[in-house]
């Protein structure tokens, strides 16, 4: 899941960077780089991997 949601934020800072849209400074395309690499992270790292099997 959350490396949908890193594949949404990169897409979304490559179509800024693309367009060379003037965002602030929280929007720009390499903040949301940064925050999809950490997405990409977390996704590595097993956070938000889903539904787990229980152990009887």
């Amino acid at each position: 899941m959350l490396a949908f949601a890193a594949a949404v934020v990169f897409i979304i800072a490559f179509i800024i960077n693309a367009t060379e849209t003037s965002t602030e400074a929280v929007f720009g395309p390499m903040s949301l780089l940064l925050v999809g690499l950490a997405l990409l992270a977390l996704h590595v790292a097993g956070v938000g991997a889903g539904w787990s099997a229980r152990r009887r």
